[in-house]
């Protein structure tokens, strides 16, 4: 094994144990993800993608979100990607489902270290309720990608971690880690498996902070045309 896909492995693995050490408190819930999307390729530098998302929480037994998104995505160069977003949001609160409208724009930077793939997406939101005021959201996400692929599918773990800013009651409410492999089972399909844990700031009845998690079971489909 190089010295730089050492590094790298070592990276991933202190991200791991770093965010494990933030998440030590009780389970909350399992829940399914379950993301579907097609892309259309523009030329070589621009892109429309479409996605649908869907969550089963409860076990994994109950409809709770969805979500429909559209995105115009341009490549600048390998190092930097922008792209422009609209969301339509359906979730459950309150024994209700209610909705959400979320414009947003994310600047990708990419680049090389140690041997793995890195990508810091910066994603600025608004978002406009039907039910509550309109706030503002900071998500950042940093992935590493390590520097091996399996079999003809190209099998490629990760690592991810994001956390989430609002304006809307405390800054940094939610954060979520990712262990996954995205694969490629043909020229035009693309896919990912993963686990996420969530942890989501919440006051209990006492007035104190707590940081409740959630583990997700998550599947991606990607159609290329």
């Amino acid at each position: 094994m190089s010295i730089s896909r050492t590094r790298c492995l070592v990276s991933g693995i202190l991200l791991l144990a770093v965010t494990n050490g933030l998440y030590a408190y009780d389970n909350d819930d399992f829940q399914v993800w379950n993301t579907e999307g097609q892309e259309f390729k523009i030329n070589g530098k621009a892109k429309i993608v479409v996605e649908e998302e869907f969550r089963y929480g409860n076990n994994g037994h109950e409809l709770y979100y969805q979500h429909y998104d559209t995105a115009f995505a341009y490549a600048f160069n390998k190092n930097l990607d922008l792209t422009l977003s609209y969301r339509h949001v359906i979730e459950k609160k309150r024994g209700k489902f209610r909705t959400e409208n979320e414009p947003n724009v994310n600047a990708i930077l990419k680049w090389d270290a140690f041997g793995c793939k890195l990508s810091n997406r910066f994603r600025f939101e608004y978002r406009h309720f039907n039910y509550q005021a309109d706030a503002f959201r900071y998500r950042n996400m940093l992935t590493v990608r390590l520097p091996w692929k399996f079999t003809k599918f190209e099998i490629n773990p990760y690592f991810a971690d994001e956390v989430f800013v609002s304006s809307l009651g405390s800054a940094v409410n939610n954060n979520r880690f990712y262990a996954g492999l995205s694969f490629i089972l043909t020229k035009h399909i693309k896919g990912d498996l993963y686990y996420l844990l969530q942890h989501t700031r919440t006051a209990s009845k006492y007035g104190d902070v707590e940081w409740p998690r959630i583990n997700v079971l998550g599947t991606k489909i990607k159609l290329i045309f």
